[in-house]
């Protein structure tokens, strides 16, 4: 009797593969065991910022140092400076208060002219001062500008002391009023002054000469007498200056 073949069967290669069925109510792991499950997640690959954004922090960053390093240099230099040159404002003083005119004008307008000498006091060693044009003087009575006129234009030198004369004249509205005023207060003895000072100098540091700066000072003066042609006595004066840059 012949040979009998064993015939084994051969898998359908081109047959997609069998899936198992999960019968229903089965528990979460058995589904996690499908072949389905099993693929990976998407890689998520992370966007880079723009370089633009981090130029331009680095650039603000640079300009905040520079000038921090800027201001703490000028800063230095300024201390530097005070400690050596040691700057002190100058000292003014109102010597002589003459009335060459006071009077009332036709169109009710009151007319003065006073003449002024005042002492100019630079107390410091190694600054020089510049008084620049288009510095004035003005002498008010409470709330009315009597007169002004321009101080003049000049060096002073260090720890000198000048003297110079300022002439103001000026016209006032509302004259008849004024000089009733001013009349019944002469009564009194006592009639109450204000001389505002504006001076643009310019400050000499050795051989540099640095930019224009304004002294302002305020003088309230009490003066026994407003007569024409003749020396007003100063029975008070208190005299305050400031800087101005």
């Amino acid at each position: 009797m012949a040979d009998q073949q064993k015939i084994h069967p051969v898998a359908d290669l081109e047959s997609p593969p069998t899936v198992p069925l999960v019968p229903p109510g089965a528990p979460a792991s058995d589904k996690a065991a499908s072949p389905l499950h099993h693929q990976s997640p998407p890689i998520i690959v992370p966007s880079r910022p723009p370089r633009t954004r981090s130029c331009f922090c680095r650039c603000l960053c640079w300009t905040i140092c520079l000038l921090v390093v800027l201001l703490l240099v000028v800063g230095a230099a300024a201390v530097v400076l005070y400690a050596v040159f040691q700057p002190k404002l100058p000292k003014y003083s109102i010597q002589k208060l003459r009335i060459t005119n006071l009077r009332l004008n036709v169109d009710v307008t009151l007319y003065a002219k006073f003449d002024v000498q005042i002492t100019a006091n630079n107390l410091n060693k190694r600054i020089g001062i510049y008084y620049e044009k288009g510095g004035w003087l003005a002498v008010w009575y409470k709330n009315d500008k009597l007169c002004q006129g321009s101080l003049p234009i000049f060096y002073q030198g260090h720890k000198n002391v000048t003297e110079f004369n300022v002439t103001l004249s000026g016209e006032t509205r509302s004259g008849s009023t004024l000089m009733n005023a001013l009349q019944e207060q002469q009564q009194t003895g006592q009639i109450p002054l204000s001389l505002n000072v504006n001076a643009p100098v310019a400050v000499k540091l050795g051989r540099l000469k640095l930019r224009k700066v304004r002294i302002l000072g305020k003088c309230l003066l009490v003066v026994d007498s407003l007569s024409t042609n003749n020396l007003v006595s100063i029975r008070a004066s208190d005299c305050s200056y400031k800087l101005k840059l």
